[in-house]
């Protein structure tokens, strides 16, 4: 007979694994009196343990029979306030590792769920509360609720909060609602995403007062949101169940009269990464033209003619395209798709609403250009209405948006003064930016992140030094305060420039002069943080010849590993640079295409000769001009 059978099942050459063994014999002496040497007593219910095997297994026993207590003399140990029924699942699981809780009953297994966190059985309360995560119901989750807060499993009382936050009502009218804990219960009602009516949870927490008299009332009552119920329920029901004072009642009347309608406190519906702006949940468009488009989640059949709902732009208060959500949500993240079949930029704002009368601001690019997708963010807020209004198209009068989304998210999304400090790079066509000036076989090859695969011929873009630039518009505005480029840098040449940036073509700032330095392979240019749409990188020299080269650009710069300091001066007009030297910090990615560049045995002179042709590369203003042409605008 074979001797590798008793290895151990796939056990490796020269390995023996008999765990299941050494489980089965240890599980063998639960509620053995065999070897015992300690009894723990439950309810008169008396246990043999094993003092070795329940220290080895858990903390609590280690210090509890080993500790120098009182209880590690004693052959005979009381556990008082224990529930039998739940020890002895417990100490099963601690000679054995298994448990069943499928037929166990729900009171049984947050007993358990008890001992494991007083025992330190992290793994099993981990177990147990995906389990409970599993079974939530109408019926159960107050007291799982509870539970979870009590032994601060956080990952489960998210779960059940978000669990209530979506059945709201049917939580308060439940008799297990009554059973809640006082501060459980105001943790529940402070959330602005426990969304009910408010008089139906005015009445829910006078019945819980009702059934725990031993509890302060108004402790709880302070944090129901009177001003949001109407004057009669606040006369008809509130005043009726005598637990609010009159005064409270009546400043809760001057709230709702009184108060601007954003400043009031609004529950609502919390649906993490779900866009609430759909028509299966009730949203519908009440205002702009071609309205079905907008909503119907298709960002990619759009021409001039359809695909896009649309406004007219003018100064006599159009009210642009207004939205109408099914159910009052809270949001704070809006992704939409402006029109974008030529290089066209729209200007606009957006603004929310509960009543259609007090509206909020919460996105202000009436001064930016922009373009294509648009990422937004901004503070939650619960919402009803939400109104996009186009403040300019640079074509003509019309404002078109192709698809709309909103929701809330958990991204940490970093703001200032409303517009996003990005991390990572936004320069991407991912991004919807794009190269509108500039020279290249391709078009933006400057934002397809390649910066390895270039060379005399392609994976650069350009401009004729003195004759245009290089320029970058991103989707919309950033926050931005560094920007990172590589220059050509296959042969030993350096560049001189400058860039400039603008939200709006008009208006440009300086943020990087370089035109007094000889700069080669990657830059790494930072400034004071501004708003940023556009980016005009202007080349003024090259030693090598009269082009401009850049393999790749990005904001807001991700590295500066492969940065370049310029130790030389820089050439003085004459366009002679003397004694320039670059000092690389690391390997630049570009360097190793200078063997392949002998080989082709190319000149400077070849070179500029092929940017010039117009058979070589093709100009993104020319071509976009063509472009206009044959593909009319809407």
């Amino acid at each position: 007979m074979s001797s590798h059978h008793h290895l151990g099942p796939n056990a490796p050459t020269g390995e023996i694994e008999h765990i299941n063994y050494l489980s089965e014999h240890i599980g063998a002496l639960f509620l053995n009196d065999e070897y015992s040497d300690v009894v723990l007593t439950v309810d008169g219910q008396r246990f043999h343990g094993h003092k070795v095997i329940l220290a080895a297994r858990s903390e609590y026993f280690r210090a509890l029979l080993f500790g120098g207590m009182r209880e590690s003399q004693q052959s005979e140990i009381e556990l008082k306030g224990t529930s039998l029924g739940a020890f002895k699942g417990l100490l099963k699981y601690i000679y054995t590792g298994h448990m069943s809780l499928a037929n166990q009953k729900e009171d049984v297994i947050l007993d358990i769920l008890g001992l494991a966190h007083q025992y330190g059985f992290v793994d099993l309360e981990a177990s147990i509360s995906d389990y409970l995560r599993e079974i939530l119901q109408i019926r159960n989750v107050c007291i799982i609720f509870d539970a979870a807060r009590l032994y601060q499993l956080q990952f489960l009382t998210r779960v059940c909060c978000s669990f209530m936050d979506r059945y709201a009502l049917d939580i308060i009218h439940h008799e297990t609602f009554l059973q809640l804990s006082a501060s459980a219960l105001k943790e529940l009602i402070l959330r602005d995403s426990f969304y009910a009516p408010e008089v139906e949870i005015f009445r829910a927490v006078c019945e819980w007062v009702q059934a725990n008299p031993d509890e302060d009332a108004n402790d709880i009552l302070s944090v129901v949101r009177l001003p949001l119920m109407s004057l009669s329920e606040l006369l008809s029901v509130v005043r009726p169940a005598g637990l609010v004072s009159p005064d409270t009642i009546l400043d809760a009347i001057q709230a709702r009269t009184q108060a601007r309608d954003s400043e009031l406190n609004y529950r609502g519906c919390l649906m993490p990464d779900e866009n609430v702006a759909h028509p299966k949940h009730g949203t519908q468009v009440l205002q702009g033209e071609m309205r079905s488009a907008l909503l119907d989640g298709d960002s990619l059949n759009y021409d001039m003619e359809r695909g896009y709902t649309r406004h007219a732009i003018n100064e006599s208060g159009d009210h642009g395209i207004l939205i109408k959500l099914g159910t009052q949500a809270i949001i704070n993240h809006i992704k939409m798709l402006l029109w974008d079949r030529d290089l066209r930029s729209y200007s606009y704002y957006i603004e929310v609403s509960m009543d259609q009368k007090d509206w909020v601001r919460v996105i202000e690019h009436t001064r930016f250009f922009c373009r294509s997708w648009q990422y937004l963010y901004f503070e939650p807020r619960v919402v009803r209405y939400i109104r996009i209004v186009g403040t300019n198209n640079t074509v003509n009068k019309v404002f078109h948006v192709v698809s709309f989304e909103a929701m809330f998210t958990h991204n940490n999304i970093e703001l200032q003064n409303g517009l996003i400090v990005p991390k990572e790079n936004v320069a991407t066509i991912d991004k919807s930016a794009s190269v509108i000036e500039g020279v290249s076989r391709s078009r933006n090859a400057l934002l397809n992140g390649d910066t390895k695969n270039y060379d005399w011929d392609s994976g650069y873009t350009c401009h004729q030094l003195g004759s245009g630039a290089i320029l970058v518009q991103l989707g919309q505005p950033y926050m931005i305060g560094s920007i990172r480029l590589l220059l050509w840098d296959c042969d030993d040449r350096s560049y001189s420039y400058f860039v400039e940036v603008s939200v709006n073509m008009w208006d440009w700032e300086l943020v990087a002069d370089k035109t007094r330095e000889n700069c080669r392979s990657w830059q790494t240019l930072k400034f004071e943080p501004r708003p940023v749409v556009f980016i005009r990188i202007v080349g003024t020299h090259n030693t090598a010849n009269e082009v401009f080269h850049c393999v790749h650009f990005e904001c807001p710069a991700q590295s500066e590993e492969t940065s370049v300091i310029t130790i030389a001066p820089a050439h003085d007009g004459s366009g002679d640079a003397t004694n320039s030297k670059a000092v690389p910090l690391s390997n630049s990615p570009g360097i190793s295409h200078t063997a392949d560049l002998t080989e082709e045995e190319r000149t400077a002179e070849d070179e500029a000769t092929a940017v010039n042709d117009p058979q070589f590369l093709l100009s993104f203003q020319e071509e976009d001009k063509s472009e206009d042409a044959t593909i009319p605008p809407p």
